[in-house]
C-alpha cells in the first residue's frame, strides 16, 4: 500500500483505484472486477442470503396469520351481538385467506410451509402468551394495536424484496376492514365508561414495548432475516434500530384513532 505522503498528485505513486489511473476500483461497474456477492455476477452469495431471507419473512408472516386466524375466530365467538360476530368472523376468513396466499408463495420457492414456520412459532406463541388480553376490549386493542406494529415492520422490510414477493407481502397486510370496525367499539365503549380509556391505554402502551422488543429479536436470531436487513441497510432501511425507532411513528395516529392518549 502506498503511504500517504507518497501519493501526492505531484508524485509518480498513483492513489489505488483513481479514476485517473489505470487501477480500477474493485467491484466498480465499468470494470471487469465485479462486487463480491453482486446478483449479476456468479457469486452466488447475495442471492442464497436474499432467498433464505425471503423465505424467513415469509414463513414468520404466514404463521402471524394463521394465529390471527385462530385468535380472531375467538373473538367472534365472544362478541356479544350477531352483527360483531358476523363482523369479526368475516376478518377471520379474510386472514386465512392471506395465510393461504403466503403458504402458496412459500411452495413456489420449493420450501415446505411447515419448514418456513417452525423456526417462529415459539416467539409468536410466547408473545401471545404475554399478551394474553383479560376481556374483549384488550383483545380488540391488542388485535388493532399489536398488529398494526407487525404489519409496519413488514411493510417496511417489503421495500428491500422482490416486485412480487413485494406485492405479496403488501397485500396480505391490507387492511380488511378490522381497523375501522376495533376503532367504532372502542369509542362506543369510552364514551359509556370514560374510565376506560386510562386502562386501555396503559395496555396499547405495553403492547407497543412487547411488540418492537419481540420483532428485533426475532430479527437479531434468524441470521438470514438479519443478513437481508443489514445488506440492504445503507441504501434502503438505515440502521436496523433507526428502522424500528420509525416503527413507532404511526403509534400515535392509531391511538389518537380510537379515543386514547399514549
Amino acid at each position: 500500500m502506498s503511504d500517504p505522503g507518497t501519493s501526492d498528485p505531484g508524485t509518480s505513486d498513483p492513489i489505488p483505484g483513481d479514476p485517473g489511473t489505470g487501477d480500477p476500483i474493485p467491484g466498480d461497474p465499468g470494470t471487469g472486477d465485479p462486487t463480491p456477492g453482486d446478483p449479476g455476477t456468479g457469486d452466488p452469495t447475495t442471492g442464497a442470503t436474499t432467498a433464505d431471507g425471503i423465505r424467513d419473512l415469509l414463513g414468520l408472516l404466514a404463521y402471524a396469520s394463521l394465529t390471527a386466524f385462530f385468535r380472531l375466530a375467538d373473538d367472534a365467538a365472544l362478541a356479544n351481538s350477531l352483527a360483531d360476530k358476523t363482523a369479526l368472523a368475516e376478518v377471520a376468513v379474510a386472514e386465512f385467506g392471506h395465510f393461504q396466499l403466503l403458504r402458496g408463495r412459500i411452495e413456489e420457492m420449493s420450501v415446505d410451509p411447515k419448514d418456513a414456520m417452525q423456526p417462529f412459532v415459539a416467539a409468536v406463541d410466547d408473545f401471545h402468551a404475554r399478551t394474553a388480553p383479560s376481556d374483549w376490549l384488550e383483545s380488540l386493542v391488542k388485535a388493532y394495536v399489536g398488529d398494526g406494529i407487525a404489519a409496519d415492520f413488514y411493510r417496511t422490510v417489503a421495500q428491500i424484496l422482490d416486485s412480487e414477493t413485494r406485492d405479496l407481502v403488501l397485500a396480505v397486510l391490507a387492511d380488511t376492514g378490522h381497523a375501522e370496525f376495533v376503532i367504532a367499539r372502542v369509542r362506543e365503549a369510552i364514551a359509556t365508561d370514560q374510565r376506560v380509556a386510562g386502562r386501555l391505554a396503559l395496555w396499547a402502551r405495553r403492547l407497543v414495548g412487547e411488540a418492537l422488543g419481540q420483532a428485533q429479536r426475532v430479527a437479531a436470531e434468524r441470521e438470514p432475516l438479519a443478513r437481508m436487513l443489514a445488506g440492504e441497510a445503507d441504501s434502503q432501511l438505515g440502521d436496523i434500530g433507526r428502522m424500528f425507532a420509525r416503527l413507532t411513528d404511526a403509534h400515535a395516529a392509531r391511538m389518537a384513532a380510537l379515543g386514547l392518549t399514549d
